[in-house]
């Protein structure tokens, strides 16, 4: 990834509704949602939603494709991977070798936190 586009994607993310829109796109995987319920689902008017979703689409961050006469935005996985590891690739260089505290995070996936509070249920 070029410095440009590492800016342009985090200046899309660096927004309450498009970092709220990208996580709800992660959270759906390759197939993404059409407009009309990302719009239901953030609460925004769908010419706000508009503006926002063209934004992340410029920044690399989505792609969008039709399907009869709807559109459905869906995360560009490549696209988030390559930010992460561009903001990572000189990770402890200086130093040598990484230590606990800057090894990439292990994010345990939501449903198995929320299974674990409610007691396996």
């Amino acid at each position: 990834m070029k410095h440009s586009e590492a800016i342009a994607a985090l200046g899309a993310l660096a927004h309450e509704h498009r970092l709220s829109i990208f996580r709800l796109l992660v959270e759906q995987g390759p197939e993404g949602l059409p407009a009309g319920v990302i719009a239901e689902k953030v609460g925004l008017l769908p010419s706000s939603l508009t503006f926002h979703l063209q934004h992340l689409t410029r920044a690399g961050l989505l792609s969008p494709r039709r399907a009869s006469r709807q559109i459905f935005y869906a995360t560009d996985f490549a696209a988030m991977n390559s930010l992460v590891a561009y903001l990572s690739e000189n990770c402890c260089t200086a130093g040598g070798s990484c230590s606990a505290e800057c090894a990439p995070a292990t994010v345990e996936p939501k449903r198995a936190v929320e299974s674990r509070r409610s007691g396996g249920r």
